[in-house]
């Protein structure tokens, strides 16, 4: 079983999560813990192996969208806190910047630091989810 730092792992999901699908790559060495950083777009000084991608010592780290914390997410806090809300969002969701129209809603509803915190603990959960899955142990400040 590999060991990460959590926090590195979380800051690899984000970078992972952000730009266009696929723009942003962040893998896991199975044989150190080592995150290492690829990007389409951007340059990065990490070291990066030549057979990041194609080999079996390494794991993709997981976006936002593969653990189902875009969307759905949005919505199931909607159902949870807003229910009257709930088909506004739904539709926000069907267009290109859903997310700074959900924002708005949320804070016309004084809502916005409970999502913040509800995303925050759902991403936790469901990042610590897949690592057990992925046989990944994560430390914090050196601790499990």
């Amino acid at each position: 079983m590999v060991t990460v730092n959590y926090e590195d792992l979380s800051t690899a999901l984000e970078f992972v999560s952000s730009g266009m699908p696929t723009e942003h790559r962040a893998y896991i060495s199975i044989d150190t813990g080592a995150i290492h950083w690829v990007s389409d777009s951007t340059d990065i000084e990490d070291e990066a192996p030549e057979d990041l991608e194609e080999s079996d010592r390494y794991i993709a780290v997981p976006s936002r969208a593969d653990l189902g914390l875009g969307r759905p997410l949005a919505i199931q806090f909607t159902e949870e806190r807003i229910p009257d809300a709930y088909e506004a969002v739904r539709q926000f969701f069907a267009r290109p910047g859903a997310y700074s129209r959900f924002k708005d809603l949320l804070a016309a509803h004084g809502q916005l630091d409970a999502w913040y915190a509800f995303e925050a603990e759902y991403t936790e959960r469901a990042l610590l989810e897949w690592c057990e899955a992925q046989e990944i142990k994560t430390v914090r400040d050196g601790k499990s």
